[in-house]
């Protein structure tokens, strides 16, 4: 580093010791505006000044493990020192006494305190983020027993879960009597890296009628399923009736075509030369 870097970056440093001073025995306004950023994306933080008179500079800090620990900004046309985790993900528009800062990440929610510095004078303004991130489409399943296996009526046990979304959320169900359903599982837990959420809920839900229903965590929503359907009679079971049906109604016409084309009988009371023919109409009747 040149001797002039040197420089500079010393009396930048300096400069924002001395502004620190300054600003922690200033006032602080009371009204906060509260700001919105998505996980990964950008977000914009805006000063306001009601002042027409030229500004000197812009300075915006954090208030960070109950510290403030300055992000960016500028002073009379020089830039001041950034900590590295702001280099290169933030940026000043000296015009609209703005900032913008890149890549959202969940840790970068709190509270900030923009100052604008007319007159050696600071106004105060403070700002708070809040991080979202959308939860995935939840996955929903069922597992219904009859009435018989082991309870004394038909009931399903339901799952529903979903990850990535911040902040951290809750199941919510559609289309359940609750006064039918029971929780047997629920657990979030947050992604050590990422600080996002995964949410997960096993419910028992009582069977009175059947039902469609859907999970949703944030602002996904599940696709909807349909549980305890009437047990209508096993398809098996009626291929089996329509078989053995199908089968008597061949054995009938089998036996009834038979008896109607028998070829002539001898009868014994007509004599030697008489012939007699089987009624068919007798025949069904014994069939």
């Amino acid at each position: 580093m040149s001797l002039q870097l040197r420089c500079l970056y010393t009396h930048s440093l300096a400069l924002v010791v001395t502004l620190l001073l300054f600003t922690a025995t200033s006032g602080d306004g009371d009204a906060v505006e509260n700001i919105t950023a998505v996980l990964g994306h950008s977000v914009t933080f805006r000063c306001p000044s009601n002042h027409s008179t030229p500004v000197e500079g812009l300075y915006i800090q954090r208030f960070k493990n109950d510290k403030e620990v300055f992000i960016n900004g500028f002073y009379r046309g020089q830039p001041l020192p950034v900590l590295p985790e702001y280099q290169n993900r933030t940026k000043v528009n000296e015009m609209e006494l703005s900032m913008e800062m890149r890549n959202i990440s969940v840790s970068d929610e709190g509270l900030y305190k923009c100052l604008v510095f007319i007159n050696n004078k600071p106004e105060i303004s403070k700002i708070l983020l809040k991080v979202t991130a959308e939860y995935s489409v939840p996955t929903i399943t069922k597992d219904c027993n009859k009435p018989g296996d082991g309870g004394a009526g038909k009931s399903c046990q339901l799952s529903c879960s979903a990850v990535g979304g911040y902040p951290q959320s809750t199941v919510r169900w559609t289309g359940l009597n609750q006064s039918l359903t029971n929780v047997i599982y629920n657990r979030s837990s947050a992604d050590n890296e990422s600080k996002t959420w995964t949410i997960n809920q096993t419910i028992v839900h009582n069977c009175n009628q059947p039902t469609n229903i859907s999970c949703a965590v944030g602002g996904s929503v599940s696709h909807t399923i349909t549980i305890c359907e009437t047990e209508s009679f096993p398809f098996v079971v009626i291929v089996a009736i329509a078989v053995v049906l199908v089968f008597v109604l061949l054995l009938v016409f089998v036996v009834v075509m038979k008896c109607c084309f028998r070829g002539p009988q001898r009868d014994d009371g007509a004599g030697e030369t008489g012939v007699r023919f089987i009624d068919c109409r007798s025949q069904l009747q014994h069939v």
